[in-house]
């Protein structure tokens, strides 16, 4: 039928503008796709015991990304951690379905010994890597994998208001080499104002000195416009946050937020702290650019150092077969 196919765009209409191709239909056509598909995001949470970690995460949830999680029963909260588990939320926002994963860690810091705490954690986001490395190698492949691969590591730092732990800087040197890292002030309302400010020129200082590359990192600025808008994200971090899941009356208004003798600390009011700028880092603005990141820069590291190691153990066995051969 000319008339439906017209309708639909595949024959043009008489007197149609025959210099227009229709290319920018592709971006309509990848919406749709999209949409179709959903999006998903994968955060670890590190950092020392009683930083807030699962607090700041469920405060993620309750979040204006979904108000409709607002009313999530206890149980769906992020218990205090003492393995490495996930925790996955489903959000629809205007037609837009997330699936939000949370992997929380055990704190560190507080034992006697803290040699190697960090093994466990980077066991993990490897184990991710190589999952996904075996279903992308199969002969029969799924039409698509499953990723469990971590996109992004939220690292929780002390309220110190001094500089880096050595535990701090040894645990993000080694995390930075194999995933996003995105360094949190945690319970940044024990810090003043003034006291916060230093405390962050400190740490850049610090992550500087240290060759610790945060996100966005520099190298992967794609264009003038994008290098400008992440030096300014690079200005702020790390980020001074305030976790909260209880919400309060403030103004005729019911907020997040955390009550203190003080008055009302409310979490996404960004005179109060950063964690609007945060979970916009993680979610409005860049969710897609950390997750490009994560497959072409630090999953293909990953990739490429295991297929090198089994051609390298091939070569090692066939070797040994032609000197017996010889024998």
């Amino acid at each position: 039928n000319v008339r439906v196919a017209r309708e639909v765009g595949l024959f043009p209409a008489p007197g149609a503008d025959f210099s227009y191709v229709g290319i920018d239909a592709i971006l309509e056509q990848m919406r749709r796709k999209a949409l179709k598909k959903g999006f998903e995001l994968n955060i670890m949470v590190v950092g020392q015991s009683g930083l807030g970690k699962s607090t700041l995460m469920n405060t993620l949830f309750k979040s204006k990304v979904s108000r409709r999680s607002t009313q999530a029963p206890p149980e769906e909260r992020i218990p205090k951690t003492i393995e490495i588990k996930s925790v996955s939320h489903d959000i629809e926002e205007k037609g837009v379905r997330m699936k939000l994963t949370v992997i929380d860690t055990p704190g560190f810091g507080d034992q006697i010994n803290n040699k190697n705490c960090w093994m466990p954690i980077m066991k993990f986001i490897n184990d991710q890597y190589e999952l996904y490395l075996q279903e992308e190698i199969n002969i029969n492949r799924k039409r698509r994998i499953p990723d469990s691969r971590v996109h992004c590591c939220v690292y929780f730092i002390p309220p110190t208001g001094h500089c880096l732990r050595p535990l701090d800087v040894e645990f993000m040197q080694r995390l930075s080499k194999v995933v996003n890292i995105v360094p949190v002030i945690a319970k940044a309302d024990t810090l003043t104002l003034e006291e916060r400010d230093f405390f962050k020129q400190k740490i850049r200082e610090d992550l500087r000195a240290h060759g610790i590359d945060v996100y966005p990192q520099k190298e992967f600025d794609e264009d003038a416009e994008d290098r400008a808008t992440n030096e300014r994200i690079r200005e702020m971090i790390p980020f001074a946050v305030v976790g909260s899941d209880q919400e309060y009356q403030v103004n005729g208004r019911r907020l997040l937020g955390r009550k203190t003798k003080w008055g009302t600390i409310e979490v996404e009011n960004t005179a109060h702290c950063e964690f609007a700028f945060l979970r916009d880092l993680l979610i409005r603005t860049h969710m897609q650019n950390i997750k490009d990141i994560t497959s072409s820069i630090h999953y293909e590291g990953y990739r490429v150092r295991r297929l090198n190691e089994s051609n390298a153990q091939s070569n090692g066995i066939a070797e040994h077969d032609v000197s017996a051969s010889e024998i």
